[in-house]
């Protein structure tokens, strides 16, 4: 064979592994997992309550985070709620973890442990309080509470933080006014039917299941509280991140019969502290915003995360990885 017949031979045979090399790095980009297989090591998320919202959020994170970076090994921890999830973050307990924006505020103020180190990697979804008490009962508004048995959640929950200040705002103490009972959503509803209660305090995504179910068991009402909003930004800096806002009619049509009811929210967020890698924090960040819809066929809150206001995480400092996944997301 002349020489620049062998020559062009060889020519061809390099370009067509070289093509082959590329198809095949192709395909295995497409069928390895989405996100960075670079992040390894373990991280812990605290949750919340079992059975509430944080946990079952926490689940389904956990789940995407694994599909999204396979060398990751993530652990969670059960909580009391927004309080108690600051606290181990702040501390080192956990890496990451979800609490309410007044939570957040509260520990900061109070120069709690840790506290110059928290950072926020998204906004979430809003929690609405909900006061749920039997439907024969004579409670209207919040100070009509006075002398009743009522659960306010756990010493650790933020739940038990916004009752106390909305009770406050009603003119009540928490200690003094009514008898206060520290139990979470998963005994609420069931105190509540069997008299061991007379009414029960609840800061969560609409709908919540528990409050759901029971008012698909037993005759219940939801209490306006929209009009303490102006005494609640009284009580201080951490105070500020309660709004008005509106139970649709349909959040829980068998308690509110076709009637919207007023009351309060409060931002979540996805915190983290300044002790996480900037990649790793960026990874995460991903993984939440992405699998929000695969999130909120079960938790329907979660369908509310939004890209355009996941950056606002205030009172917290957005951490860089975060605001890394930002920009590259930014149009």
């Amino acid at each position: 064979m002349p020489p620049s017949l062998t020559r062009v031979t060889r020519r061809r045979a390099f370009q067509g592994a070289a093509a082959g090399i590329v198809v095949s790095a192709l395909l295995l980009w497409w069928l390895l997992p989405l996100g960075d297989p670079g992040q390894s090591g373990r991280v812990t998320i605290s949750t919340g309550a079992r059975t509430g919202v944080y946990e079952k959020y926490g689940n389904l994170l956990k789940t995407a985070l694994s599909r999204d970076l396979p060398r990751l090994d993530v652990d969670l921890t059960g909580s009391e709620g927004s309080w108690d999830n600051v606290r181990r973050v702040a501390t080192g307990k956990a890496d990451f973890t979800i609490a309410a924006a007044d939570a957040v505020a509260k520990y900061q103020y109070e120069d709690r442990p840790g506290a110059l180190r928290l950072r926020g990697c998204a906004r979430l979804y809003d929690d609405y309080m909900q006061l749920v008490v039997a439907r024969s009962s004579p409670v209207r508004k919040v100070a009509g509470l006075r002398g009743l048995k009522v659960a306010v959640g756990g010493e650790g929950s933020g739940v038990r933080l916004i009752a106390d200040k909305v009770l406050r705002a009603a003119g009540l103490d928490i200690n003094r006014d009514i008898t206060p009972v520290g139990i979470g959503i998963d005994a609420m509803p069931k105190a509540l039917k069997s008299g061991q209660i007379d009414a029960f305090f609840w800061s969560g995504g609409l709908p919540t299941n528990h409050v759901n179910n029971l008012s698909n068991e037993f005759p219940v009402r939801l209490v306006e509280m929209g009009s303490l909003v102006k005494a609640l930004h009284k009580q201080g800096e951490s105070s500020r991140y309660y709004r008005a806002a509106v139970m649709p009619a349909d959040a829980y049509p068998a308690a509110q019969r076709g009637e919207a009811v007023t009351t309060l929210a409060v931002a979540n967020l996805l915190v983290t502290t300044d002790r996480t890698s900037p990649e790793l924090t960026e990874a995460v960040t991903r993984t939440v915003i992405d699998s929000r819809d695969h999130i909120g066929t079960k938790v329907h809150a979660a369908q509310l995360v939004d890209l355009r206001t996941a950056v606002y995480t205030d009172p917290l400092s957005l951490h860089e990885g975060a605001r890394r996944y930002y920009l590259s997301v930014k149009p």
